[in-house]
């Protein structure tokens, strides 16, 4: 089983001759990041030029992920059209978002945090102050506004917990 905690780099490393937006947006995170925290006089040089690749890769992929993004290592985005992350949501290590996903504020006040290894099915929609457990599934469309615990699947609008799949 993946780990909820150990991120899965491999996850996120660009096959050579293949043609995915997604990861080089991811990689382009990674590196701004890095150079952030290392506030070098380089780190001030190249940092302008990361935030054009940003730009240019979210443009290309079609996702809103910012540069600021709190999130963990091993993350898959296959299709990342659409994604819309907020800057101060948390993923954990090793999550699978598919397209047209958002996560955001919404009624409750503060952000999602998603725990590790968590797959979001295409076009849900994670909203306001709430945890998704670890290892959980979230259903294609679903809308969700309360808490996942671990090793569950919540589908449906508002989304539902349905059973424990482990």
């Amino acid at each position: 089983m993946i780990s909820a905690i150990e991120p899965d780099w491999s996850r996120e490393k660009i096959i050579r001759g293949w043609y995915e937006p997604g990861k080089y947006l991811l990689l382009t995170i990674r590196k701004y990041q890095r150079q952030q925290l290392k506030k070098n006089f380089f780190s001030k040089m190249i940092s302008p030029f990361l935030v054009v690749q940003h730009r240019f890769w979210s443009a290309v992929s079609g996702a809103d992920i910012p540069l600021n993004a709190k999130i963990g290592g091993g993350l898959m985005i296959p299709h990342p059209n659409g994604i819309v992350i907020h800057p101060d949501a948390a993923i954990g290590p090793n999550c699978l978002i598919l397209q047209q996903v958002t996560i955001g504020n919404g009624l409750k006040p503060g952000l999602p945090v998603i725990e590790g290894h968590v797959d979001i099915g295409a076009g849900a929609k994670i909203i306001g102050n709430i945890r998704i457990g670890a290892h959980a599934r979230i259903g294609a469309n679903a809308v969700v506004i309360s808490d996942v615990p671990e090793a569950s699947t919540a589908v449906g609008i508002p989304a539902k917990v349905h059973h424990n799949y482990r």
